[in-house]
């Protein structure tokens, strides 16, 4: 509990404790006005300071403005008929703060969820100097610098393991609670904590670019993207505020002065009354603070699964995902690969390979880096000239001072060069060199092990179809899809030809919604992708998802929801969480507003009075705010 709830929480107990024994002493006269309006003052300060500041700065009609109204005009009420009853006024100020209360908890209690992903932040690194360990400021760590990560540290950079081996923790990241191996020569990202053995990683990004970097900067960010549930909150509030002050306003003067001309007693008292009554039964306290809170518990909740949502807006979309469209590569499949076969023509197999691993040097892609494994041997990038890479089909070299072409049947049909067909299942990598065909090499991709329960969950959570886009052949792609059981596949596409799918399959479902020109179904379409090729389909679709751990950081960019262990099994959980999230929120909303306008009717007619009017308001807050905490409740969904 903080300071500032502390200290709220001392004042709600003392201001009621000096009201039970204010109740019982007999007091009379200017004493018991002095001593009841001193129990006020403690217990409503803070909201009177926060109303004048209100009109000072032009926001006159907010929920501190009327509790102020409603409980000075019911001291008013009192000081004027001589009652000397100020327990009204001063339990609903005493019942507001206590809903505040409950208000500042729920938000920190999410707030403490997110915090425990903030955790990830690391304060320092080890860069070792004279044989002695120097802590440093990550910022200030060079790509290319060794650091040193003893166990029990964070690792502050992402970099790769140079000496050691270790177990680590990434929990935080990724909501996976086994422990992770590393070995020398492994990729490791920033943020999770290494168990074990001491490494010494060589860092491949500055701190600002690194893992932990991109992911704090999403959380933070994105609770600045509202979604249509907040934005109608948002405006309602300017709307409703000031209309039901007017109503209170006329329900205090036209019945009154209505009597007056009737020729009856006015009856000023009671109509103030219930006017004040229907100012605390109006406070949109409930709307205004349940709904943005259900959203942010939602995101924490997720976040510390490791699905980073960016923003509530995203949490609503994904809420209606009906279609989701995979990418093959890295996304389905682990995107290692492995040559599974080699079928030379006129040249040896050894020669064939090697040819091919020197033509991919360059390259970075999975494929390339399949080839140079198996070549086996350091590569001698000297012998290579003229890399020229064609987007799709592969590439050209010179090796040696021949002319070498690596890639696929596209690319071989380009250069006129007449290929064998392959009738192997995998990925073919056909190879000439001087123009001649030289023979090909297959290479095989393993499926992730958890995409066929991935697409499983994925229809029990209620999405209607799935679909698979590759580049890969047709008889890789369809076999793999039939493993998965993925309803639909499209295969041998170029990275443009992913966007125009994913438009089609967007124009499709509008078709078959029959919705006029302009308008979009409400079902949405989620695109799930990881490489860099995937950033302009993922920010196509009406929301993308980026495998975030060994996904590029364009595909992360563009994307709107990142899941961080790459486990696609976590995007039904992802749509599961958002939609108990909107859940909350519709029960909310409709709890609010209906208690909200049978209270407001009973008090129009008089029918209402203070006591039903502090549940209205704080009672309606209260148990939407306890709603809203059960958001962060999402680790058995």
């Amino acid at each position: 509990m903080s300071k500032k709830q502390k200290k709220m929480l001392t004042r709600i107990i003392v201001s009621t404790l000096l009201l039970i024994v204010l109740h019982f002493l007999p007091l009379t006269g200017l004493l018991r006005m002095i001593l009841y309006l001193a129990v006020y003052l403690i217990i409503g300060i803070d909201i009177l300071k926060k109303a004048g500041k209100g009109i000072i700065n032009g926001r006159v009609c907010d929920e501190n403005f009327l509790m102020t109204v409603a409980t000075v005009g019911a001291i008013a009420l009192a000081l004027y008929t001589e009652s000397g009853d100020y327990n009204e006024a001063i339990a609903v100020m005493l019942f507001y703060q206590v809903g505040e209360f409950f208000q500042s908890y729920a938000v920190g209690k999410s707030r403490r969820n997110i915090s425990a992903l903030m955790d990830i932040r690391p304060d320092y690194a080890n860069i070792e100097r004279d044989g002695k360990l120097e802590q440093v400021d990550p910022d200030e760590v060079a790509v290319g610098s060794v650091i040193v990560v003893q166990p029990g540290e964070k690792v502050p950079i992402d970099g790769m393991i140079l000496e050691g081996n270790s177990d680590l923790n990434t929990s935080a990241l990724t909501g996976e609670s086994l422990p992770r191996e590393a070995h020398g020569g492994d990729e490791v990202i920033s943020g999770c904590i290494n168990m074990t053995g001491v490494l010494k990683i060589q860092t491949t990004r500055e701190f600002g670019e690194s893992t932990v970097s991109k992911i704090l900067e999403l959380v933070e960010e994105s609770s600045s993207r509202k979604s249509r549930s907040e934005n109608f909150i948002s405006r309602f509030a300017r709307i409703y505020t000031p209309a039901v002050c007017i109503a209170a306003l006329l329900l205090a003067a036209l019945p009154p002065v209505f009597n007056l001309v009737m020729g009856r007693p006015a009856g000023w008292e009671n109509w103030v009354y219930s006017a004040l009554t229907f100012l605390v039964i109006s406070c949109p306290c409930a709307l205004v603070v349940s709904v943005p809170l259900s959203f942010f518990a939602g995101i924490g909740g997720a976040s510390k699964e490791g699905i980073l949502i960016k923003g509530s807006n995203y949490m609503e979309i994904l809420s209606r995902t009906k279609v989701v469209v995979f990418d093959k590569t890295g996304t389905l499949t682990q995107g290692v690969f492995e040559v599974s076969g080699i079928h030379h023509n006129e040249i040896e197999e050894t020669e064939l390979l090697e040819y091919a691993a020197l033509a991919e040097c360059s390259s970075s892609h999975p494929i390339s880096k399949s080839l140079q494994r198996a070549y086996g041997r350091e590569i001698d990038r000297s012998r290579v000239t003229d890399i020229q890479e064609i987007s799709g089909q592969g590439l050209t070299a010179k090796v040696d001072g021949r002319s070498v072409a690596v890639g696929n049947a596209r690319l071989m049909k380009q250069l006129e060069v007449a290929y064998a067909e392959c009738h192997s299942l995998g990925t073919v990598i056909h190879v000439a060199v001087d123009g001649s065909y030289a023979g090909h090499i297959v290479i095989s991709d393993i499926e992730k092990p958890g995409s066929r329960a991935a697409i499983a969950a994925l229809k029990k959570a209620g999405v209607t179809r799935t679909v698979m886009l590759t580049g890969d052949t047709k008889a890789v792609a369809e076999k793999v899809a039939a493993d998965l059981g993925v309803d639909e596949v499209h295969s041998e596409l170029l990275p443009g030809d992913k966007v125009g799918q994913v438009e089609k399959l967007l124009a499709d479902r509008d078709a078959a919604a029959k919705l006029p020109p302009g308008r979009t179904s409400k079902a949405k379409l989620a695109f799930v992708g990881d490489g860099i090729n995937d950033a302009p389909v993922l920010g196509r679709a009406d929301i993308g998802i980026a495998m975030g751990a060994m996904g590029s950081d364009a595909a992360i960019e563009a994307a709107d929801v990142v899941l961080m262990d790459d486990d696609p099994l976590k995007i039904a959980k992802g749509i599961r969480i958002s939609r108990k999230c909107l859940a909350i929120v519709y029960q909310n909303i409709i709890f609010a507003l209906a208690v909200k306008f049978v209270c407001l009717l009973l008090g129009a007619v008089g029918y209402a009075n203070m006591w039903l009017a502090i549940f209205a308001d704080v009672g309606v807050t209260v148990i939407a705010v306890l709603n809203a905490i059960r958001a962060l409740r999402v680790h058995r969904l």
